[in-house]
């Protein structure tokens, strides 16, 4: 979706329109599937696809009319259109839409990595430093505490030893250091913001997740012989070392490659895109390198050290309205809202404690790095969100520690729920208070 269709400022017959196109759009996928059950089972994906695409665009359009952020819209639309509400889309659908997830975090990585320029990175690293560090230090042990003295509230927790009751909290503390990429730069890619704040936030979420994702490998090689009795093993940390440094190393490798490419063909990007996110995405996982890493390592190479980020940044977003549209529709479809209402007190104490967290070693941060009065103010929007990659990181949990990884999993759901409808608005919000939306007014030029 371009941005000048994205901002346009519709009339009042042209929501009305928007809405009757909505009601449409659900008459015909209740016709489909409940009017006419046999077919149900026989739908095409591409059916759900194009119901997600359709719903979500016009529900984003009729929702941006109260300040609503157009990734409530397409999360709304999945949740209305979901297996847990109207069943217009069903589980083995959801499930077979799971290869647009891989490609929108693959584009999310590599668009994120083009956007971290080394200039800004340096105009902003103090902020960045003192924000990355607080929130890991304090914001993991504060949850880590929390999560324990809620601990009896949580059915998986029950039975475990102490010893096993203070690893498992460590690792939904360093869990809730991750961010969501996908969601900022949702909002970004919406608004076209632009100014301190949206500098800053990008910088500050990506690399913010890079350093969860070696925290968290951290923690696991840390906490599984208290949890199986054993000791550290070599291997696990050669492992460790083994996904980092070769995520790092194929990224640079890809970025080089795809640098090479878009100065000496240029052409057909939307295949090429297609390609490394479904294709390579694959293979990193059969070889334990992980793609989150990777690509937004060949993004930052891109930008950096040739001299085609700016063609690469055009060719992510003209790929990636249509992805991010269908992604956030899937994501909402895959809330389990009945899991949500089962847990909903625990979830809501977990991210309220959180929350809390986070705006308070934002602030402090901001203090210590002298920041300008709106990073002071708003600096802790961006940090709410959680979605994809807090999501990829439980399921890796639930492979390293089965004997409680499910109960783990579900509550994390439960929590990336919550935060997934919340953080997107207050970010957009923060951006509208700030003023870095008021250019956005005005129609882009044609690229």
């Amino acid at each position: 979706m371009s941005g000048a269709v994205a901002h346009r400022k519709g009339g009042l017959a042209t929501r009305l329109a928007q809405a009757l196109a909505l009601g449409v759009v659900f008459l015909m996928m209740l016709a489909a599937t409940h009017v006419a059950p046999a077919t149900a089972s026989a739908l095409p994906t591409v059916a759900a696809v194009g119901f997600l695409l359709l719903a979500g665009t016009l529900l984003s359009e009729l929702l941006e009319t109260i300040g609503l952020p157009h990734l409530s819209g397409y999360l709304l639309a999945g949740i209305i259109g979901g297996p847990h509400l109207l069943h217009l889309v069903d589980h083995d659908t959801v499930e077979r839409l799971s290869p647009v997830n891989t490609l929108a975090l693959a584009l999310i990585a590599l668009g994120g990595g083009a956007e971290l320029r080394v200039q800004t990175v340096r105009a902003v690293g103090r902020s960045i430093g003192y924000a990355i560090f607080l929130q890991s230090a304090i914001g993991m042990v504060t949850l880590t505490c929390v999560f324990l003295a809620l601990s009896r509230f949580v059915p998986f927790t029950q039975g475990l030893a102490l010893s096993g009751l203070i690893s498992v909290a460590l690792l939904w503390g360093t869990l809730g250091v991750s961010r969501s990429p996908s969601a900022c730069l949702g909002v970004l890619s919406q608004t076209r913001a632009k100014g301190p704040l949206a500098t800053c936030s990008l910088a500050h979420v990506m690399a913010s997740d890079v350093v969860v994702v070696v925290l968290m490998a951290c923690v696991i090689v840390a906490v599984r012989p208290v949890m199986s009795g054993g000791g550290v093993s070599v291997d696990d940390l050669r492992d460790l070392g083994h996904e980092i440094v070769g995520s790092i190393a194929v990224g640079t490798t890809l970025g080089l490659v795809l640098a090479a490419y878009l100065r000496l063909v240029g052409g057909n990007l939307l295949l090429v895109l297609l390609g490394l996110g479904f294709g390579l995405t694959e293979f990193m996982r059969y070889i334990h390198i992980d793609p989150l890493l990777s690509f937004l390592t060949a993004g930052f190479v891109v930008q950096n050290l040739t001299l085609q980020g700016d063609k690469l940044l055009h060719a992510v977003e003209q790929t990636s309205g249509v992805v991010f549209t269908v992604f956030f529709a899937t994501a909402g479809a895959h809330l389990d809202l009945p899991l949500l209402r089962q847990l909903w007190p625990i979830a809501l104490a977990l991210c309220s404690a959180r929350a809390l967290v986070v705006v308070t070693t934002s602030r402090w941060a901001s203090k210590l790095a002298n920041d300008e009065p709106v990073l002071r103010r708003w600096g802790w929007s961006p940090l709410i969100s959680q979605a994809g990659l807090t999501l990829g990181l439980s399921v890796v949990i639930v492979r390293a520690f089965p004997e409680f990884g499910e109960g783990f999993r579900s509550l994390v759901i439960a929590c990336v729920a919550l935060n997934e409808m919340v953080g997107p608005v207050l970010f957009k919000l923060a951006l509208d208070r700030s003023g870095e939306t008021r250019h956005t007014a005005a129609v882009e030029p044609a690229h």
